[in-house]
């Protein structure tokens, strides 16, 4: 996909705890986001990009919180793009293309195979730092 994600029209960036009930809050957001920009949340993408969106927060609640009391998410669409990231201050970044092969890779397993199938991207954009990451989902509308 060849979009910059810097073009895309449509943005938005919300700050939780790094807390169980951030995961809720990422999807509802979302969702009050995608309807804002036109975007029908009854568009194939959308079902499967709330699942990953919730997956990765989910994985930074569960792996992140002792070194990041803080996630951001950052929301982004235009026409034919939804794009979307999860950040913390960890620095373990994992290697999200390996998660498809291993057995029992769990949550981003199954965010790698969502992104995948609907011919989406993943990537993991580290922080000037090196003590954090932002985990980047862009999926075709």
């Amino acid at each position: 996909m060849s979009t910059q994600l810097e073009t895309l029209p449509y943005r938005h960036v919300l700050t939780l705890p790094t807390m169980p009930s951030a995961v809720r809050m990422a999807r509802e957001t979302a969702e009050q986001a995608l309807a804002e920009w036109g975007i029908s949340l009854r568009h194939p993408s959308v079902g499967p990009a709330l699942l990953i969106l919730g997956e990765l927060v989910t994985n930074t609640v569960r792996h992140a919180a002792d070194l990041s009391p803080q996630l951001t998410v950052i929301y982004a669409a235009g026409k034919d793009c939804l794009a979307f990231a999860v950040h913390d201050r960890h620095p373990y970044q994992p290697a999200l293309y390996g998660a498809v092969t291993q057995t029992g890779a769990g949550g981003l397993g199954t965010v790698m195979e969502l992104t995948l199938g609907l011919g989406g991207t993943a990537v993991v954009r580290g922080d000037a730092d090196g003590q954090g990451k932002s985990i980047w989902i862009t999926l075709p509308l």
